[in-house]
């Protein structure tokens, strides 16, 4: 009996003790949870125990150790915070901290000069540069030559006695004023020239493809020799046809005109027929030289010829020549036939 009182009088004195260990243990629990936990993060659920047979004291001690049970979850931040734009397009950049008032506005600065000595210089010799640069200056517009052409030196086989012909022209000077020297004549073998005559014309480029003329004709034969002033036009028509038209005022007031045309039609690289006409009109008689008013005469040829060079092309074709009007009949009163057909050959060449 004594013994079961000693017992019981330990027990209720040690209980305190138990109590306050009970309550240091639960405060070190709390103190080392996770940190999501201790910031208020929703806390993992709890593991559902009621089968394993706990004590009712067990599950008392775990509910008063969680300080936070029943206490519903805040929701976590799934994305980073939206940071409100500053419109700043009313403010005065320039007076912004450490920016001096004088400075120049961003973007308002003038752009560098360009260089003014030419970048190959840098890389090449700067003379032989030069002598390109003053190359292509004259190519593309500073051009400067001359040239001398044969468009016609035939030999012309004809009824009667065969003849010859010419009609060539050299021009010196560039792409838009020249000199232009044009000069044709025809004759029979064994007779004296029966028309000779030279012009020498100022040429003035007034579009890309015409040349305007303005200059002195001089025939020195029919005699009496007659001089004119001379006004044309030359170039190349749509479709390529190469048109000449004058107009001669003689020195005794006469009007004449004369209209040539010309057509290149490439059968090959080098291979070319040319149809060509001429028509000569007079304002009025001139019986002095033997023509007429109206159309004086007119020529109708196609000459085809081979390039054996573009400078030198050998021909060979037919022409055919009439007189009309008054001309023609001034021309029977001198017993010369109005009307001639020829077979010709000749030279295109030019240098």
């Amino acid at each position: 009996m004594k013994m079961t009182l000693l017992i019981s009088a330990a027990v209720l004195l040690a209980a305190p003790g138990i109590a306050v260990a009970q309550s240091s243990m639960s405060n070190m629990a709390v103190k080392g949870a996770p940190a999501s936990v201790q910031q208020g993060a929703a806390a993992p659920p709890a593991a559902d125990h009621c089968d394993h047979g706990q004590p009712e004291s067990a599950v008392s001690v775990s509910a008063a150790a969680d300080p936070h049970a029943g206490h519903a979850a805040e929701p976590r931040a799934t994305s980073a915070p939206q940071v409100e734009a500053v419109d700043h397009s009313g403010h005065d950049m320039n007076a912004m901290a450490g920016m001096s008032e004088d400075a120049p506005v961003t973007g308002a600065a003038p752009a560098p000069a360009p260089p003014s000595d030419h970048a190959a210089d840098a890389v090449f010799d700067p003379a032989e540069m030069a002598r390109t640069r003053e190359a292509l200056r004259r190519e593309s517009g500073a051009f400067y030559g001359s040239m001398v052409i044969f468009d016609l030196a035939e030999f012309q086989a004809r009824k009667g006695r065969d003849g010859y012909r010419w009609a060539g022209e050299a021009w010196f000077g560039g792409d838009i004023d020249r000199l232009l020297i044009k000069t044709e004549g025809e004759g029979t073998f064994g007779e004296p020239v029966e028309d000779l005559e030279i012009q020498a014309l100022y040429s003035r480029a007034i579009s890309p493809f015409w040349n305007a003329h303005v200059g002195v004709r001089h025939d020195i034969v029919p005699n009496p020799s007659q001089t004119y002033a001379v006004l044309g036009i030359e170039g190349i028509a749509p479709y390529w046809f190469h048109l000449t038209g004058q107009m001669f005022f003689s020195d005794r007031g006469d009007l004449r005109a004369r209209l040539e045309g010309s057509y290149d039609e490439r059968i090959t690289q080098r291979l070319i027929l040319q149809p060509r006409a001429e028509f000569n009109i007079s304002a009025q008689d001139m019986s002095a030289i033997g023509v007429g008013s109206g159309l004086t005469d007119f020529e109708l040829g196609a000459r085809l010829r081979y390039e054996i060079r573009r400078e030198f092309a050998p021909y060979v074709g037919v022409e055919w020549s009439k007189k009309t009007g008054e001309t023609a009949r001034l021309a029977r009163r001198a017993g010369e036939d109005p009307e001639a057909v020829s077979f010709v050959a000749g030279l295109r060449v030019w240098f």
